[in-house]
């Protein structure tokens, strides 16, 4: 998953960067192996606070195991109630439910796009080689919280595939199939840390992190916006620096315009799994629960990014345009998933107001309008 998916506080010490002082940046805590190893594992958050007290000695296996440390803006790993993820895709019990589309998707992610696509080369090494200072050090926690927040999505996604194989086989393949996506985005990342001489320790992770749980219907709409949000921030950096080469400091945003493909079939099976649930759309309760969710993932990427200025500085971004630009394309995605469901499926769906979005029938036929204008 491209996009944390609930309100959270940053994973490291790199705080707001003003505009009229340097800002200063300390190396993710690392283990090595010896006083002469250049190679590290990261065994915890780049940024906890013991961060600044890393040594080149080993640490103990007891101090690796108390070294994470979970804060609002964490990128988390998630669970849920797999048993009741089991009865609302039961055939059987679940009428409704459009396998035909199921099907159609499945045959979409065996295609298997990006099979060939995340091959490097030795650009990468070369581009981390030059890379110094301030913007090296935000390099590295951009590869960190990027590759932890995508092996989160794998975790997922593997443990969802394994629980609904007798109860879906169709629905459990493509939870199957989108955990190699997840896998091949973390272990693409994981590589590009290795260019800076860090590596990230995933099986370490896997046991040391909390799990944070959510309802079923929490995961749909989290992981939707997650995906939709993380699509449009990769296709906005990829035609950004496509326009502007000079900005392209580290390779692996070339490959963002296929990358950005796999959250957007994500997104898409998503959107088909709650339009097999309608009940977690159309009640008073889903819709404030969805009102919740698409502000606190917005906010959640708007403080994420504030705090990175010097990231998207360093690529000739401006923090707050690219926000507010990603926040209305998700937001006309998520209004033409509303006209979907208003004309299609009969029910009433939540209308999500703030400053930039209101998802109601005028906006959508106004913003529809729009887009076919362009």
């Amino acid at each position: 998953m491209a996009a944390e998916m609930a309100l959270v506080k940053p994973i490291s010490k790199f705080s707001t960067i003003a505009t009229t002082t340097k800002p200063r940046f300390s190396y993710p805590k690392a283990t090595c192996t010896s006083l002469s190893t250049r190679f590290c594992t990261i065994k915890m958050s780049a940024t906890s606070e013991q961060a600044a007290a890393a040594t080149a000695q080993k640490p103990s296996k007891k101090s690796n195991k108390t070294a994470i440390k979970e804060t609002l803006l964490t990128p988390r790993f998630y669970t849920t109630d797999f048993d009741e993820m089991e009865t609302l895709f039961n055939t059987e019990i679940n009428k409704k439910l459009n396998q035909a589309e199921f099907e159609a998707l499945l045959q979409e992610f065996k295609t298997d796009y990006n099979q060939t696509h995340f091959v490097r080369n030795k650009e990468f090494k070369e581009a981390a080689d030059k890379m110094q200072g301030p913007l090296r050090q935000i390099f590295v926690e951009f590869l960190e919280r990027s590759c932890t927040a995508e092996f989160s999505g794998f975790l997922l996604y593997k443990e969802l595939g394994r629980r609904l194989k007798k109860t879906n086989p169709v629905v459990a393949e493509i939870f199957s199939l989108m955990s190699r996506d997840e896998a091949r985005h973390a272990g693409f990342l994981n590589k590009g840390l290795s260019d800076f001489n860090y590596a990230l320790d995933l099986g370490f992770l896997t046991k040391a992190r909390k799990y944070t749980f959510f309802k079923p219907k929490f995961i749909f709409y989290a992981t939707y916006l997650s995906e939709k949000i993380g699509y449009w921030r990769y296709i906005t950096i990829y035609r950004h620096l496509k326009a502007n080469p000079e900005f392209q400091c580290y390779p692996i945003f070339k490959y963002f315009e296929n990358w950005c493909q796999d959250e957007n079939r994500h997104g898409d099976f998503f959107s088909a799994l709650m339009k097999a649930q309608p009940q977690f759309l159309n009640d008073w309760k889903a819709k404030l629960w969805a009102r919740f969710f698409c502000l606190s993932v917005y906010v959640t990427m708007y403080l994420n990014d504030c705090q990175r200025t010097a990231f998207y500085e360093g690529i000739g971004l401006d923090t707050k345009e690219f926000d507010m630009h990603v926040i209305i394309e998700v937001s006309l995605w998520l209004s033409l998933l509303v006209c979907f469901l208003q004309k299609f499926m009969k029910i009433s769906v939540l209308r999500i107001n703030c400053q930039y979005v209101e998802l109601d029938s005028t906006l959508c036929t106004s913003q529809v309008s729009q887009q076919s204008s362009l």
